[in-house]
């Protein structure tokens, strides 16, 4: 009979609470410790496509896929993709597809109301993992220590406190920042600009920059300026503490491009963040450590070019509990787990790091056709 380990999760984002969940099904306990004070501390950021194979397979497992359906927007799968002009260079605004749109907060929701309560212990900021003299291990938290515990999966993110045990890399700047804004009831306030959006994303891109904008639920519109610049470049040239002022900076950005689009950034509200981009090097790897493993972008972060991010996370999670559930040896689970994970990430990893170092680049635009077309047609053959 399998003996089940001791298990902790660092980290309440979707592979975590993925994990929590199927191992919760098949009757294994497991603790999830999280560093916000509770779920609605922050923005949990903007809309995702759940892709079949990964992100909706995992829910399936988790036996949640009706509650799936209910915040699923299949009607937001369209693109647009225009020149700075604004000539309209491709659009498909198809209400069809297996990819629909979910806001990150509600799939939250969902994944942390189909767990115990006690299952989630808020307001615990990892600051060590400490090996005991039996191998299992102690987790050291501002106020406290728990343990001891004979597994301590990290799905605590692209910084990851748990990675250093098993792994020597740290996640290298791409090259490309995005300033995040948001447009608050679009519909209602801005009626052109909710037209130009349309029913899924619009991408715009020129004079080696880009903006982003995808349409979020209750009429919300999250948008990304996007530019090749050093590290540092954000916060040297905008005062984020002052959003007037940070807001106008952005839009002479986009000096020349057709007015409407530079009304996106006035409209925005006063949420304007950087986020630069940091990945972890294709085909990372790690030498099995009992007790201790990855999953999601503390195993793998890339750029959110392809939308793997969050669905190869809650891959991650579903077969790392298909293998605790299944294999008669927790040690023996975690090994083939990461064995299976190492090569099946290669792909989009790759992916994802060809397509950020060619986004803004002299090919860039017609590369973003090129994919665009060809994801219609792929869905038109299906």
């Amino acid at each position: 009979m399998n003996k089940f380990p001791r298990i902790a999760i660092i980290g309440a984002g979707p592979g975590g609470l993925v994990l929590a969940r199927i191992l919760h099904l098949a009757g294994i306990p497991a603790t999830i410790f999280e560093s916000e004070k509770h779920s609605l501390e922050r923005p949990q950021g903007g809309t995702l496509d759940l892709h079949t194979g990964s992100g909706q397979l995992a829910l399936e497992r988790a036996h949640l896929h009706t509650e799936f359906l209910h915040i699923a927007r299949y009607e937001d799968q369209g693109s647009r993709l225009y020149d700075k002009s604004g000539a309209l260079l491709f659009a498909d605004d198809a209400e069809s597809g297996d990819r629909p749109e979910v806001d990150r907060t509600a799939l939250r929701e969902i994944l942390i109301n189909s767990i115990p309560a006690n299952t989630i212990q808020w307001d615990h900021k990892l600051q060590e993992v400490r090996l005991r003299e039996d191998g299992s291990y102690d987790l050291v938290f501002a106020r406290e220590t728990k343990g001891p515990f004979d597994l301590v999966v990290g799905a605590d993110g692209a910084w990851s406190r748990v990675r250093p045990l098993v792994s020597h890399y740290k996640p290298q700047y791409t090259g490309l920042t995005f300033i995040e804004f948001g447009i608050d009831d679009i519909d209602a306030r801005y009626p052109i600009l909710s037209q130009l959006v349309g029913r899924g994303k619009i991408d715009i891109q020129a004079d080696g920059k880009a903006m982003i904008l995808q349409r979020n639920g209750n009429a919300h519109v999250r948008g990304y300026a996007i530019f090749r610049v050093p590290p540092d470049w954000a916060n040297a040239t905008f005062d984020f503490n002052a959003p007037e002022l940070a807001r106008a900076r952005l839009a002479a950005e986009f000096t020349g491009w057709a007015p409407v689009f530079v009304d996106l950034i006035h409209a925005s509200n006063d949420c304007i963040v950087p986020r630069p981009l940091y990945a972890l090097p294709v085909g990372h790897h790690w030498p099995n450590r009992i007790g201790i493993t990855l999953l999601g972008d503390a195993a793998h972060v890339m750029s959110p070019f392809g939308g793997e991010g969050v669905n190869a996370a809650m891959l991650d999670a579903a077969e790392l509990a298909r293998q605790l559930i299944e294999t008669g040896d927790w040690r023996e689970a975690v090994k083939a787990y990461e064995v299976d994970m190492f090569e099946r990430i290669v792909e989009p990893a790759q992916y994802a790091a060809e397509a950020v170092a060619t986004e803004l680049s002299h090919v860039g635009l017609e590369l973003t056709l090129q994919h665009l077309q060809a994801h219609a047609d792929m869905r038109g053959q299906n």
